[in-house]
């Protein structure tokens, strides 16, 4: 197993030990493998998630059976929604003791199945070294994903000669000519375009050909939420976050486009809203590397099944002309002004807004953000500057409380001399905040703005709006986030209305070592716009008591 990792050139792997996989713990003595032990397993996977995400590499994490496999299951399910490369590794119970109830047996390799690519049981010693192989593989190939193999204790113990494992590499299909020619006549021929920029962008390392694409034709740019930063947000062409809390102005141009050019994104229903009412005028090209995602929810005029570096490669080399949109442009400009000037006055008041602006001043841009699930997540989408590319990471498709700070953990073990800030709730922060003892131990530069209201705040937003302002469990409390850090041996601030926000970030940022800022933001502050569930552009709320 140790072998296999090091010829796959691995360096972190994050993990918790326990009885099943004991003798691989056993042999990682003798490896210059560099393990983290993190205090749950559900971090472990979080933190390799994170790894993968800032690194485009395979991110690897450990348990053992039972309880410490289960625990990883979030964790994977949030890699899968998110096509992030994963391989897990758990311990089993012996074979002879397999299906017998035996004490911390589950099947694992069932239960992943559903938010895996590829779950594994290897019940051969000779099988181990070449499944692991095969693990790596399946994970970045094509649309990436975890992968999880579940290794018996004995099997484990047994001995073995060679490897017996054959490296295939297969070159990517070529891409259709006649789909490629027809998207650059639909793009010719439009007037009112937009390119809907998502994850795959990244995955792919497309950013310099969405901006070609972008710029060569005029076309404007919307980024998904997991798309954020692969095209970035101070180009003139980039016009924000389409989708439930996106602008408001960006859902409007959607519902008036006549051509959406959508690469590597899925057509979530956060963006989508009722499908049978998503950009009713526009013609669909859908570029994207898993087959399936074709005519999953939004049918395309035209498809294609392929990686979207090579793909928008091949678009562009079958344009002829530029599209006649500068008045589109225009129109979208007059649309997105009000909004700007909003946000422009929100950032000289104590909120959301103004920490976002505070942090990127701070670290001038060069940050890598990571993002919890929420309020703040879309305040940080929304509001923040991205400028370099996979600077922004969150969980988008399952939307996992708990993600951001194993998470950061990752990033900060991918870039030791990058900075990286962590945004979280109240509530979201203390779903994993024993990491604190993981963080303190590797000495990790990390940096936390815990954005507290004192509520579960998007739960109590949609109670607000859905159900009459009864709050049924979503008021939460939490400890005294300064007290905490240093408890920890580590530091921290409280900030309130009237404290010198900028001061306070600068402070950290320029300190070496975790740092984690309390902010108390106003308990009823909501996100704009928000389109209700299965609802259209129509439907949407854009500010208090609409």
């Amino acid at each position: 197993m140790c072998e296999a990792l090091l010829d796959e050139g691995v360096e972190f792997l994050f993990g918790y030990p326990g009885g099943a996989i004991m003798p691989f713990y056993d042999a990682l003595v003798d490896y210059p493998l560099k393990h983290v032990l993190v205090r749950h397993e559900q971090a472990a996977a979080h933190a390799a998630d994170g790894y993968a995400r800032a690194t485009g590499k395979v991110g690897v994490c450990v348990a053992t059976s039972g309880p410490g496999a289960t625990n990883l299951v979030t964790g994977l399910a949030t890699a899968y929604m998110d096509s992030v490369p994963l391989v897990a590794i758990t311990g089993q119970v012996g074979r002879a003791a397999m299906g017998k109830d035996a004490f911390q047996e589950t099947n694992v390799t069932g239960m992943t199945l559903p938010v895996t690519k590829h779950s594994f049981l290897v019940e051969e010693p000779e099988e181990l070294y070449p499944t692991m192989r095969r693990a790596f593989a399946i994970a970045r190939s094509g649309r990436p994903g975890p992968v999880l193999v579940d290794v018996p204790k004995d099997v484990q113990f047994a001995a073995v000669s060679g490897n017996g494992y054959r490296q295939l590499r297969e070159a990517p299909p070529p891409i259709p000519a006649p789909a490629l020619e027809a998207a650059a006549r639909l793009i010719e021929r439009a007037r009112r375009p937009i390119i809907l920029a998502g994850h795959g962008v990244t995955l792919s390392g497309a950013e310099l050909e969405l901006r070609m694409l972008a710029e060569r034709c005029g076309i404007p740019v919307s980024t998904t939420l997991l798309g954020i930063s692969c095209f970035p947000d101070d180009h003139p062409l980039n016009i924000g976050m389409p989708g439930m809390h996106g602008a408001a102005s960006v859902n409007r141009a959607i519902d008036r486009s006549d051509l959406l050019i959508a690469v590597g994104m899925r057509f979530d229903d956060r963006i989508t809203g009722n499908p049978e009412k998503f950009a009713p005028n526009a013609k669909v090209i859908h570029i994207d590397v898993d087959p399936s995602e074709m005519g999953k929810v939004v049918r395309p005029t035209v498809g294609i099944v392929a990686d979207a570096k090579l793909a928008l490669g091949g678009v562009l080399n079958h344009l002829r002309k530029s599209p006649e949109c500068g008045a589109w442009r225009e129109e979208l400009a007059v649309d997105q002004a009000p909004e700007r000037r909003k946000e422009a006055e929100a950032r000289g008041r104590f909120g959301p807004v103004r920490i976002m602006e505070a942090i990127r001043e701070a670290t001038g841009g060069e940050v890598r953000l990571v993002t919890d699930v929420g309020q703040h997540q879309m305040w940080a989408a929304r509001h923040f500057r991205y400028t370099r590319p996979n600077s922004h990471i969150t969980s988008g498709g399952l939307g996992t409380m708990g993600f951001a700070l194993p998470a950061a953990m990752g990033v900060a073990l991918a870039c030791p001399e990058e900075s990286v800030w962590v945004v979280a709730g109240d509530g979201g922060i203390q779903m994993n905040i024993q990491e604190l003892a993981t963080i303190r131990d590797l000495g990790l530069n990390i940096k936390v703005a815990v954005i507290n209201n004192g509520y579960l705040g998007m739960v109590r937003q949609w109670q607000q709006f859905f159900h009459n302002r009864r709050y049924s469990e979503t008021p939460i409390t939490g400890p005294d986030y300064e007290t905490l850090a240093a408890a920890y041996g580590l530091t921290g601030r409280t900030v309130r209305e009237g404290d010198d926000v900028e001061r306070v970030v600068r402070w950290a940022e320029e300190r070496e070592g975790f740092t984690i800022l309390d902010f108390h933001i106003d308990p009823e502050q909501n996100v704009y716009p928000m389109i209700p569930s299965g609802m259209s552009v129509a439907e949407m709320i854009e500010e208090d008591d609409a």
